[in-house]
């Protein structure tokens, strides 16, 4: 996985929904890359990843510090019991030059839980887009950002369009 920035922290100010975000992608990632049961990975982040620790850990030492865990479980469970829908939604809308399967790991896990978390409709679009930027941006440093920003824009519009007509519409992909 690569080195991770902090993204939870703007201006100086904690962003514990941030932090929830980057800890449903590590969780997804490490669901995907070892076949892990979700209900495990969730209670292992619970149990030994979240809060502060005496001695300090950040995310570097693997550690998130004050993370949203009610919005953490919400993201994952919500990707993991949608992977079917969402995978073939984010497929359809990926450029032809980046398909899933090569896509990084890291980038298929992402796209997931903003999938998973774009299902609810309470937060709106471009905030969603935004926040999980942010997340791009901490673990990617080239074309990823972009990508990320146009994948979940035509993703989200084609879930919003789903929703309004009952099922999926056959968007063609972004460029």
């Amino acid at each position: 996985m690569p080195e991770l920035q902090d993204p939870t922290k703007l201006n100086g100010a904690q962003r514990p929904r941030t932090a929830a975000r980057v800890a449903a992608v590590q969780a997804l990632f490490q669901i995907e890359q070892n076949g892990d049961q979700t209900d495990t990975v969730i209670e292992q982040f619970l149990v030994h990843r979240f809060g502060t620790t005496l001695d300090g850990a950040s995310y570097e030492d693997g550690c998130i510090p004050e993370a949203d865990t009610v919005l953490f479980r919400s993201i994952v469970r919500d990707a993991i019991a949608s992977k079917t829908v969402l995978t073939d939604s984010i497929r359809q809308v990926l450029p032809a030059t980046w398909p899933l399967e090569r896509l990084d790991p890291v980038l298929r896990a992402l796209f997931l839980a903003a999938g998973g978390e774009g299902k609810d409709d309470s937060i709106p679009t471009p905030i969603l887009i935004n926040e999980y930027m942010d997340v791009a941006h901490s673990f990617f440093s080239g074309d990823e950002p972009r990508l990320v920003n146009g994948v979940l824009d035509a993703l989200f519009r084609k879930m919003k369009s789903a929703d309004n007509d009952g099922e999926l519409p056959s968007d063609q992909p972004i460029d």
